[in-house]
């Protein structure tokens, strides 16, 4: 259903010597510094594919090399028009950054460019694998409620509840751990057929569901036990 961007949506038509340039943030003709198309995604604007690993290291530098290029210092005696650019590019490849070296992030900022992003009902409704341990566990947090009302011991309830929070944890790690290996199958599909890459994203959306649902718990017990 989509296009695989290599770098920006080229050629562009440079605004001030109106030549068509293959640049990305500089006109390859005059130098200005060019008006990008709206929409452009974050991938774009570092000149990468919509790949989901990323090199933090080689992203780093990219973003340092783009971040000086870009300053709205070195366009002090510009263009009144180049200098407001400057200052939108430079806002825009900030938020580029903090969203692409983020691997969560990355995958929800991808699947949302792509239109695979579902939130919603499904967010909130418990992987059906894990309706019996979310049960206890919310039954485990209301007696432990109630027993801090009473004044009740509550040394039993907050080693169980530890226990619990200990085990969504590890389903934590583990659906991070699927999330990786998706993103690596995500790349290796990026240049096939749109049927399977609509197939990874799905599965892709299901585990940042799963992953949201779950982190919600572990912080709910988290704060309960914080309050014991």
């Amino acid at each position: 259903m989509s296009t695989v961007p290599t770098s920006v949506q080229a050629p562009l038509v440079c605004w001030n010597c109106h030549e068509r340039t293959l640049g990305t943030h500089f006109c390859s003709s005059c130098g200005k510094l060019l008006q990008l198309p709206p929409g452009i995604d974050y991938f774009a604007l570092f000149e990468m594919p919509r790949n989901l690993w990323i090199e933090m290291g080689a992203l780093e530098q990219k973003f340092l090399q783009l971040s000086w290029k870009l300053h709205p210092d070195n366009f002090v005696n510009a263009s009144e028009q180049e200098r407001e650019l400057s200052l939108k590019r430079s806002s825009e490849l900030n938020d580029a950054y903090r969203t692409l070296r983020d691997p969560i992030a990355r995958v929800e900022y991808l699947l949302a460019i792509e239109g695979e992003r579902k939130e919603g009902e499904t967010k909130q409704q418990a992987p059906p694998e894990l309706l019996e341990e979310v049960f206890e566990l919310n039954e485990s947090l209301d007696e432990l409620r109630e027993a801090k009302a009473s004044g009740e011991d509550l040394a039993e309830l907050k080693s169980r509840l530890e226990a619990a929070e200990k085990n969504f944890q590890e389903k934590l790690h583990d659906v991070d751990g699927e999330l990786q290996a998706t993103a690596r199958e995500w790349d290796a599909a990026l240049t096939g057929d749109s049927l399977t890459r609509k197939k990874i994203m799905a599965r892709l959306n299901d585990l940042l569901n799963r992953r949201s649902y779950i982190r919600n718990l572990v912080t709910n017990v988290a704060k309960e036990l914080a309050e014991v």
